[in-house]
């Protein structure tokens, strides 16, 4: 059961917009740029993460320089979508470290995934030995991207 969601104020937004600037700030830096003072900004960020509006923190780490520049989205249509064989697909899919994100798409196909691998060959053996083998997978589509333009977070609120 999902909880109560509590409307977001304008000092909720900013402490918000300002984590996704910099999740490392200080309080005290928090409190100053969003014009409160130390003691409230620091229940209304407690709220925040308690009610599971922030998530986490975490290093935004660059794929590139990582060696991980090759990025395929792939196209993946399955053999059926009861609701059994959709549970299998996404349980397996959060095992496979390569794929970076999966969105299930109302579509032609079922799903959307994101992988990133160090090259094409890399990639060709996550495909055939990895989301190929998923349960339930009938199919796959794979789109090789050239560019990232836009590839951000959540940023502004």
């Amino acid at each position: 059961m999902q909880s109560e969601q509590k409307e977001l104020d304008r000092l909720d937004r900013a402490i918000l917009s300002v984590l996704a600037r910099d999740g490392r700030i200080s309080i005290t830096d928090l409190a100053q740029e969003i014009g409160l003072s130390k003691s409230p900004t620091q229940s209304r960020l407690r709220r925040l993460e308690a009610s599971g509006v922030i998530k986490g923190y975490h290093a935004l780490l660059d794929p590139i320089r990582l060696g991980l520049d090759h990025v395929a989205f792939v196209e993946v249509k399955l053999t059926e979508t009861r609701e059994k064989a959709l549970q299998a697909f996404n349980a397996a899919v959060r095992e496979v470290p390569e794929i970076e994100q999966a969105h299930m798409i109302a579509s032609h196909f079922d799903y959307l995934l994101k992988v990133r691998t160090t090259s094409m060959n890399a990639y060709r053996t996550v495909l055939g030995e990895k989301i190929s083998t998923l349960p339930f997978v009938a199919s796959t589509s794979t789109y090789v991207a050239m560019q990232a333009v836009k590839e951000t977070g959540l940023a502004e609120m």
